[in-house]
């Protein structure tokens, strides 16, 4: 498959589920209840996807204003069709490009990014990237994996990684805060909120081969799908995590 491909397989894979990362509904609100602290923020994502946080800060808060910043030009438009439905299009600039080429003319109170961390080849680099944007006192809403146990060959192999790829919890954090970070929020997705995220990206990726079964990518998303879930299932259920923090800086 091209990139082209992928970027719409990709479209399918989360179809049926509230965002773009193991993060249940509530979850959702209760970050951002944290995050958006003033309901008039300058809100920047930096791999918005969908746009699903902006989307759902703008449609809270009618003086919040933001931008969305991604590569997946298909998500970008679902983006602006959901906008207008909601009413917000004119408070939210979407800009197709790497979230690490990125500039502005004015700082952001706020920056999301939450699972798109490989865009900056990794953690410390998005924190790095995100505090340019930020404007004095301003907060960092930020997704991360990591090991809640030690991977063995089977997690790493489902998962397509190295044992380098994440730390565990304690060393993330404690990396973090030695880049000058505080959190002062955040969350560990349940075992109940990674396995709903599994399920529904295998799902909506299989259904959609059923249902399309003369598509040329039929057969290349229903393979994916059972690789994925299999790779889940006998591989890194129960090893991997996801944090989500809200941080501020030291200085």
């Amino acid at each position: 498959m091209d990139s082209n491909d992928r970027a719409r397989l990709s479209g399918f894979t989360h179809a049926h589920h509230p965002i773009c990362a193991p993060l249940s509904d509530d979850s959702v609100a209760a970050l951002l209840g944290r995050a958006v602290a003033t309901g008039q923020e300058r809100i920047l994502d930096l791999g918005c996807g969908e746009g699903a946080w902006l989307l759902r800060a703008l449609a809270a808060h009618p003086d919040v204003t933001a931008d969305g910043v991604d590569i997946n030009a298909g998500g970008l438009t679902t983006a602006r069709h959901s906008a207008e439905r909601l009413g917000v299009d004119r408070r939210l600039g979407l800009h197709h490009q790497p979230a690490a080429d990125f500039t502005a003319a004015h700082p952001y109170d706020l920056v999301f990014c939450v699972g798109s961390t490989h865009a900056f080849d990794g953690l410390l680099p998005t924190l790095t990237a995100a505090r340019r944007h930020l404007a004095p006192g301003g907060r960092v809403l930020i997704g991360e994996g990591y090991w809640q146990r030690e991977p063995d060959q089977a997690a790493l192999d489902g998962f397509e990684a190295t044992r380098e790829d994440f730390d565990d919890l304690p060393t993330l954090v404690d990396k973090v805060m030695a880049d000058g970070w505080v959190p002062v929020a955040g969350h560990q997705s349940t075992q109940a909120e990674l396995d709903d995220y599994e399920w529904a990206w295998t799902g909506s990726l299989a259904e959609w081969a059923l249902d399309n079964p003369s598509d040329p990518l039929a057969a290349d998303a229903a393979r994916l799908a059972d690789e994925h879930r299999h790779g889940w299932l006998h591989g890194y259920r129960g090893t991997f995590g996801f944090v989500t923090m809200l941080l501020r800086r030291q200085d």
